[in-house]
């Protein structure tokens, strides 16, 4: 009877194994190809691919606006690698090798060229890395009350730290490392932080107000602001003293009496240029689709001397028609009531590349705005050009000057973005001169916007302007929450009759 019944169980066992094998040969075809997870999953354009010459004219003008504060950011990097140790070109730019920073002692001054829309609110400091090779590391001092943040940037000119008073950032040895870098992080490091990319950018800056007290009072702290590679790492404290910094000559190719920023990109050989530099940029997430485009747009470039001629008068024209109007700070950010622009993502950018290139072609390496918020303008109330013709002013209600932790200032330029010369060496006016300042009878205060002096009384509160068009900018560094949610804005300019 048991054998019987084992019996049994085999054949219903057979049958339902052939049962099995009968329905999976009947299953029917896959209907769909498996949906790519990730971008590896996507093909690229396959190698060969015919790219017309209008394609490619089209195409470059995109990757010419996506790929300028990129090459941008490498032309700078390469300016300072000349510089045989931190110090002053032309006595005026902190410049300094690869891997280190040069530290001010004081403000800037107005000769300055390098890069457009300096302050005179806050003490500078600038480098580059490359941190893949060698990690960079950033000491910092004890700053006590006064206001300080290091930005650290990456090849997209997006600022990727947190250090800084409004961080509560304590004193210590920090390293800033890169995506591929594999070595040992050593004792005596505080923290450590991630690049995006082996190429940083750093700019420490450190409230000094406009007295020669504070003047004074900062060179022990601006001393300690030591920023070096890895390399280089003993665990000792550092301390240079940035005020006797070497002299070194201005580059022969560069016009000491200019009045504009440096060149940085070159359309004539810009795509030259950009497949080494994208080797070197890793693309943003959603970015693959894009770097698939320029490789094969390269590609073609390479195989055929037609597409190479389009892309190239393509680059020279997209830098005339789109580029140059980039300039000009109206382009850049929100338009807000009274002709004041500003920028929501400024050093924050992601895929806002238009607001990217606008900031990298009229005044790169920005703080993010939980940093500091900008404001530009360049007309007054009626929507005229703000010029030196004519005199202007300013007007905080009682209660309503931009509200900030850290500070605030209203600075001028002229028509490229640099301080104009004037008797009283004032280019800029705010918490950092605040105290001499005169408010009127009802609380408000009042700024004078113009080339003659308003009159002596006056005088505290004047702001001089060049004869030519000009225009301000408003900084509001370590803003408080009305100031990014849009609940303050700036007063608008008027035109005094």
């Amino acid at each position: 009877m048991k054998a019987k019944a084992m019996t049994n169980l085999g054949v219903l066992a057979v049958a339902v194994a052939a049962l099995t094998a009968s329905v999976a040969k009947a299953a029917p075809p896959a209907l769909q190809s498996p949906a790519p997870r990730s971008a590896a999953d996507v093909p690229p354009v396959p190698s060969g691919t015919v790219i017309t010459k209008e394609f490619a004219e089209v195409a470059a003008q995109d990757i010419y606006v996506w790929g300028w504060p990129i090459v941008n950011a490498f032309h700078r990097r390469d300016s300072f690698a000349t510089a045989p140790e931190p110090g002053l070109r032309g006595g005026v730019l902190p410049v300094a090798p690869v891997g280190y920073v040069s530290m001010l002692s004081g403000y800037i001054a107005p000769e300055e060229r390098w890069v457009a829309h300096p302050n005179q609110d806050v003490v500078y400091g600038f480098g580059f890395g490359a941190v893949d090779t060698d990690p960079v590391v950033l000491q910092v001092p004890d700053f006590g009350s006064r206001f300080w943040v290091y930005s650290i940037y990456d090849a997209r000119s997006d600022e990727f730290s947190q250090l800084g008073k409004q961080y509560g950032t304590k004193p210590g040895n920090y390293l800033v490392v890169g995506p591929n870098w594999k070595g040992k992080v050593p004792k005596g490091i505080t923290g450590v932080v991630h690049a995006p990319t082996d190429l940083v950018a750093m700019g420490p800056r450190v409230f000094m107000d406009d007295s020669d007290t504070d003047r004074a009072a900062i060179q022990s702290v601006l001393d300690q602001v030591v920023i070096y590679p890895l390399s280089k790492y003993t665990g000792a404290r550092k301390t240079v003293d940035w005020s006797k910094s070497p002299h070194f000559p201005v580059p022969q190719t560069s016009d000491a009496n200019a009045s504009a920023e440096i060149k940085w990109v070159d359309p004539t050989t810009f795509f030259d240029e950009l497949p080494k530099i994208i080797e070197q940029v890793p693309p943003l997430p959603g970015e693959e689709s894009r770097y698939a485009m320029i490789h094969a747009l390269l590609d073609a470039a390479a195989r055929d001397p037609e597409i190479k001629a389009t892309i190239k008068q393509a680059a020279i024209d997209t830098e005339s028609k789109v580029i140059g109007p980039l300039f000009e700070f109206r382009t850049n950010g929100i338009t807000l009531p009274g002709g004041w622009n500003t920028p929501r993502d400024g050093a924050a950018f992601g895929y806002d590349y238009v607001t990217r290139t606008a900031t990298a072609k009229s005044n790169m390496y920005v703080n993010k705005p939980t940093e500091t918020r900008y404001f530009f303008v360049e007309v007054d109330s009626g929507g005229q050009r703000l010029s030196g013709a004519n005199r202007y002013t300013l007007t905080f209600p009682k209660g309503k000057t931009p509200p900030v932790n850290g500070f605030w200032s209203l600075t001028m330029y002229g028509p490229k973005h640099f301080f104009e010369p004037n008797d009283l060496k004032r280019y800029s006016v705010g918490t950092k001169n605040l105290k001499n300042m005169t408010y009127n009878s009802d609380g408000s205060l009042t700024i004078y916007v113009q080339h003659e002096s308003p009159g002596k009384d006056k005088e505290s509160n004047w702001l001089p302007a060049p004869q030519t068009e000009f225009e301000m900018t408003i900084r509001t560094y370590w803003p408080k929450p009305e100031v990014n949610a849009g609940a303050w804005t700036p007063p608008t300019v008027e035109k005094s009759k």
